[in-house]
């Protein structure tokens, strides 16, 4: 049952957002939640403001705020802090009525009200990190520049429709709310309504986000019910994949649907790409002086969408709603207009030209590549790289290998989750394996893509970059590794994962000293953190002919020494107090997204002097190589040629789960699936049964079928119990083990598995020789085969003891 599988999710959120004392905190329960909202493109940016703020006496209450990309929309965080209360019974979380979350939101309103009155402003002490966005609700440049407010409630709980045998997982919407304001603005007195949209991100809503692996929330767009507007279109196409419309809407249309969905209007490869703060000059002033001519004079927008709802009258077709719409071409026009309308300039009479693509038909997992096709061959009007923004580029496929194919020098593995779910899935489906796995990966040694794109930027002269988070950090992580910068694009082989994982623990440690909450060194530290790493990149490799930092250092100890960790408190408290001096707001964590902060205090006097100390001369000359010889210890690396050992762990992953699990998964699924699919499912089993590698094409197969049993038939996953059989990793990570000793070592890897024979003919093994041909097989550059794995199931042991 779906609501069961809501719970137990639940407790997997909550044992992640809790503290080393076991206790769930709002923070990190909203910390662990925001990415999700970002995967589905609710928020630009993971990156919120923390701005606790509570009074129950007047019932106000939010958790943190973040300003959108192109800055009308301020978005607000309510944590409902009974939800994720750890002795909550499971019939109290289930929530059937509206009225349950209007009591919550009414908290975050009332807060919005109290603040726009400026009764917030003298209450609230100069400390408070809720006191820089009341000051700004209050002001009239704040009025000014916000549109739109919204709210969004997060809660740890089940929505759920009680009719029938059991309750069934149901959705709520919320009425839109407006806000009248009057404020002084530019000395004018001026009125507006702020439009207050509420949006209710329960566990129904995280678990599919979980569960799809990171999709976009699906917008959909009704012109009927929204804006009182049917888009008369004609068809231009109907091919096998989808059918084309061509249409010519109004801008005051286009204006409205950019004020309510923001950048969620455009597709991920144009959103992360564009500019949207101010408007284009060109469209500008053909709105002001030739609103007729418009459509003549702009190329128009090219929309995607999955399903259409139309009606035909009189022969003349009518598009009522549109699913899944995206902008994927035409978003700059769709700013601009939203923008030049906003500054006071009438967009009545602009008609814009719209093609309007419906694709049928296409399978999930071919969706994004259909609308990724249409958005680079149709946008002109900006030039916007090709590049793959999504779990399925090959560089982070290369890095996902690399993660499972790397073993660190005391023996831990890093957990690279390359889409979203793939964790949690892991956990399910682990059974009673469940906590080895959590203990091989503990939460400090997983990371995300988007988290990947934040820790790799920070070592970099961009720490504002790195502070706005979401699309626009990731974007320039995936251009620096697979853009269209042939020369200057890293090879992602072993030394570049090690040093990206150095660049992760620096980071992470950066954090854990800056610390969270009462004990922290202040309540910036989003900010701090990546802005002090970058004084460090600037005073090493950043310099031109200078040392640089010896991030092997931090690969090899993994972690920071003492004297590094007192260096970075320093500079921390000295960065808290400099980003408090130097931005020109009171709110930090937006102004620290700009780029002129950055430039105000690399260039301080008072970062020059810290610099200069004896302490950081120390730790700079300690934790530092020349140039001639990191490329000399670069050059040095072992030769052999790396061997991806992704396919094997795939192979692995399957065997362990046992022929017998597929076999009645087989079963369970046989009036779900296809005959060819059940007949993928019995050629896994009888792979696993008769020791035969796994091909590509079906371990690609296994996948997609795991993620679509648990978005469909959850249940089914719950009633296989049949424990794993551990023998299968145990033999894999002693292989990969020896063989990232080698490497690291620069040892002769077949030598050094002709030891583990001799070893292994001691002890009088039977397949003792079984060893050579692992050996020869990982020199020549490839890994063994499943079958080879069979024998060596004490292997690991050995390898750890010498």
């Amino acid at each position: 049952m779906e609501i069961d599988e809501y719970l137990i999710y639940r407790k997997e959120l909550l044992a992640e957002s809790a503290d080393n004392d076991g206790f769930v905190q709002q923070n990190l329960f909203l910390s662990e939640v925001l990415p999700l909202m970002a995967d589905a493109r609710l928020i630009d940016s993971e990156e919120c403001n923390d701005a606790y703020y509570t009074y129950p006496q007047d019932n106000l209450k939010i958790n943190g705020y973040l300003v959108n990309e192109s800055g009308e929309r301020l978005q607000l965080f309510l944590v409902d802090e009974s939800s994720i209360d750890l002795n909550a019974t499971n019939e109290n979380l289930k929530i059937s009525t509206k009225v349950h979350y209007d009591t919550q939101f009414k908290r975050a309103l009332r807060f919005v009200s109290q603040a726009v009155k400026g009764h917030l402003t003298e209450e609230l002490q100069l400390s408070s990190p809720v006191r820089a966005l009341a000051t700004q609700l209050a002001s009239g440049a704040g009025a000014d520049q916000f549109d739109v407010i919204e709210i969004f409630l997060i809660s740890a709980t089940a929505t759920v429709d009680n009719r029938g045998s059991f309750p069934q997982p149901r959705r709520l919407e919320f009425e839109d709310e407006k806000l009248s304001i009057t404020f002084s603005h530019k000395r004018e007195r001026t009125s507006k309504e702020l439009l207050v949209l509420k949006s209710l991100i329960d566990l129904n809503f995280l678990y599919n986000v979980v569960i799809s692996q990171g999709s976009r929330e699906p917008l959909v767009i009704d012109f009927e019910k929204t804006f009182g507007y049917r888009v008369e279109a004609l068809e231009a196409a109907s091919e096998d994949n989808f059918e084309s419309y061509l249409c010519v809407l109004p801008a005051i249309v286009l204006a409205d649907l950019y004020k309510r969905y923001s950048s969620r209007l455009l597709e991920k490869n144009v959103r992360s790409f564009l500019q949207f703060k101010g408007a284009n000059a060109g469209i500008r002033e053909t709105i002001r002086k030739n609103p007729e001519k418009f459509i003549a004079y702009n190329n128009g927008i090219t929309v995607t969408a999955t399903h259409m709802d139309r009606i035909t009258e009189n022969g003349r077709i009518y598009i009522r709603s549109l699913r899944d719409f995206q902008i994927v071409n035409g978003g700059q026009t769709t700013a601009s207009i939203f923008f030049t309308r906003k500054d006071g300039f009438s967009v009545d009479k602009v008609r814009v030209m719209a093609k309007i693509n419906v694709a049928r038909d296409v399978p999930e997992n071919k969706l994004d590549e259909l609308i990724s096709n249409i958005s680079k061959f149709s946008n002109s009007q900006s030039k916007v790289s090709s590049v793959d923004l999504d779990s399925r580029n090959p560089q982070l496929t290369r890095i996902k290998a690399l993660s499972e194919s790397i073993i660190t020098p005391t023996g831990k593995r890093w957990f690279f989750e390359k889409a979203k779910g793939e964790f949690n899935t892991k956990l399910r489906i682990a059974g009673n394996n469940r906590n080895r796995i959590e203990r091989d990966y503990p939460r400090d040694m997983r990371f995300s893509k988007e988290q990947l794109g934040k820790y790799f930027t920070s070592w970099g002269d961009q720490p504002y970059v790195v502070k706005k988070g979401g699309d626009k950090v990731f974007r320039y992580f995936i251009d620096a590794i697979s853009g269209e910068d042939t020369l200057n694009k890293p090879e992602i082989d072993r030394a570049f994962y090690e040093m990206l994982i150095a660049r992760v623990i620096l980071f992470k440690s950066f954090e854990n000293i800056y610390g969270q909450g009462k004990n922290s060194i202040g309540q910036i530290r989003s900010a701090v953190v990546p802005y002090s790493i970058s004084v460090i990149y600037r005073y090493t490799d950043g310099q031109k002919g200078g040392r640089l930092f010896d991030l092997a250092k931090l690969w090899l100890r993994e972690g920071i020494e003492e004297d590094l960790s007192e260096f970075a408190r320093q500079l921390m408290e000295l960065m808290n107090d400099l980003i408090r001096k130097y931005a020109a707001s009171d709110d930090l964590g937006e102004y620290s997204k700009r780029k002129e902060l950055w430039e105000g205090i690399r260039e301080s006097t008072e970062l020059s002097s810290f610099m200069n100390t004896q302490f950081a001369t120390e730790i700079l000359d300690k934790f530092t190589v020349p140039r001639g010889v990191a490329k000399e210890k670069a050059g040095k690396r072992n030769k052999t040629k790396e061997v991806d050992f992704g396919l094997l762990n795939a192979n692995v992953t399957i065997f362990s789960r046992t022929a017998d699990f597929y076999q009645k998964l087989g079963l369970k699924l046989a009036d779900k699936i296809t005959t060819a699919q059940r007949k993928k499912v019995d050629h896994i089993a009888h792979c696993i049964a008769s020791k035969k590698d796994i091909l590509p094409e079906y371990v690609e197969f296994e996948k997609e079928l795991i993620r679509n049993v648990r978005t469909s038939w959850p249940d089914v996953l719950n009633s296989i119990d049949i424990p794993q059989q551990d023998h299968w990793m145990i033999a894999f990570y002693g292989i990969v083990s020896l063989y990232n000793r080698c490497v690291s070592e620069k040892l002769d890897v077949s030598s050094e598995f002709q030891k583990q024979r001799e070893l292994a003919k001691v002890r009088g093994h039977k397949y003792y020789s079984v060893y050579d041909e692992i050996g020869k097989t990982l020199a020549g550059g490839q890994p063994p085969s499943i079958k080879f794995l069979e024998n060596v199931n004490y292997f690991s042991q050995s390898v750890h003891k010498q």
